[in-house]
């Protein structure tokens, strides 16, 4: 059996509007949990491009950033939640707009 067959510009068309729906809801959105949401989309969708890429090509070098990927991926979501509740807990709100304004 040899596969489902689709081509690279397929993939990287959904790639790249997944990225741009990332970015998007980064641009638009003010609450910090919607934003490391839009985060980890353009993170997935750089990851789907790498192993699309990598796939075409018949090297493992896709897989092995997509790892990479992976384990940045990890840390953003431990270090972005730690960063979630110490601003939730210091400014009652998550909403990015309004702890700006509350410097001190």
């Amino acid at each position: 059996m040899d596969g489902l067959n689709i081509p690279l510009n397929h993939i990287l068309l959904v790639s790249s509007l997944l990225f741009a729906i990332g970015m998007m809801g980064l641009m638009i959105r003010r609450n910090i949990i919607f934003i490391l949401m839009s985060l980890e989309v353009m993170l997935n969708s750089a990851a789907l491009a790498f192993v699309a890429a990598g796939a075409h090509w018949g090297q493992p070098d896709g897989q092995i950033v997509f790892m990479l990927i992976l384990t940045v991926a990890a840390a953003e979501v431990a270090v972005g939640l730690g960063l979630v509740l110490q601003v939730q807990k210091r400014f009652k709100t998550l909403d990015m707009d309004h702890a700006n304004r509350m410097r001190g």
